[in-house]
């Protein structure tokens, strides 16, 4: 069996891969601002160029080598969770699981905004005139990384060994 540690390199790897792919076909099948109704009333896949940061912040902002700064920060949250990574303990199953998919799933969007100064998203959840942010396979990896994360510090997951004497 791999190693604990490679086999969280492979998941982030898996990661980046589904959501390059994913975005490859959204490239190719969409235009800008062009929506397909998949759930009526509910979801749309809806393609929108993202060049803030979380949940479109800074999407609205211009200024002087503003992708270049974005993709920096990026990098360097990047850089800082794979530090972080380093210091969990091998019983911390949950949140080395979580910050693969955190891992994978940022750098997935770190290669978007490298590649061409903006994040691609597509998954457009809405009720009514009410929309949530439209996000994509990368920021649903995040979700599900930190959702892993809150698990493990909430103590789920972890083996309780009973101190009898």
């Amino acid at each position: 069996m791999a190693a604990p540690r490679t086999l969280h390199v492979w998941i982030a790897g898996l990661v980046v891969i589904l959501d390059q792919a994913v975005k490859v076909l959204v490239r190719s099948r969409l235009t800008l601002y062009e929506s397909i109704t998949v759930i009526p009333g509910l979801l749309d896949l809806t393609r929108v160029h993202n060049t803030g940061t979380a949940f479109g912040f800074m999407n609205f902002v211009d200024f002087p080598f503003k992708s270049i700064v974005v993709a920096l920060m990026a990098a360097t949250a990047l850089a800082a969770l794979a530090i972080y990574g380093s210091t969990l303990a091998p019983e911390q199953h949950l949140s080395r699981l979580g910050l693969s998919f955190i891992i994978g799933g940022a750098a997935g969007n770190l290669i978007d905004r490298l590649a061409t100064g903006y994040v691609l998203d597509f998954v457009d959840v809405y009720r009514g005139n009410w929309h949530f942010w439209a996000f994509n396979v990368a920021d649903a990896a995040i979700t599900v990384g930190v959702a892993l994360m809150i698990l493990d510090l909430l103590g789920l997951g972890r083996v309780r060994v009973s101190r009898t004497v």
